[in-house]
């Protein structure tokens, strides 16, 4: 679980500082003007930071404990990253798809 965190949290790094839109899908950037590129890499890599780091303290905490604490970083964590990216993707690509 924390191996996937991991990834998600370099994937995440990647997309907000060093702006890789082609490593989100093709048909989710389409209508995004090139002016709004910085700010929205920005939201969506912010995004998956959170999920990475709600998935990777799930793989920390399940693993220290025997209980489900653990998940409860990773609904938080996943919830609020969707939402930012759900955000996003509304707001710089006119909608989800």
């Amino acid at each position: 679980m924390s191996l996937i965190g991991i990834l998600c949290l370099y994937l995440g790094w990647e997309i907000w500082k060093k702006e890789k839109i082609t490593l989100i899908h093709d048909y989710h950037h389409k209508r995004v003007k090139d002016i709004d590129k910085k700010a929205y890499t920005g939201q969506m890599g912010k995004g998956m930071l959170i999920i990475g780091a709600g998935v990777m303290l799930t793989g920390i905490v399940d693993f220290i404990t025997t209980s489900l604490f653990g998940w409860c970083f990773f609904v938080i964590g996943f919830s609020i990253g969707l939402v930012m990216m759900t955000h996003a993707q509304i707001k710089y690509n006119h909608g989800i798809f």
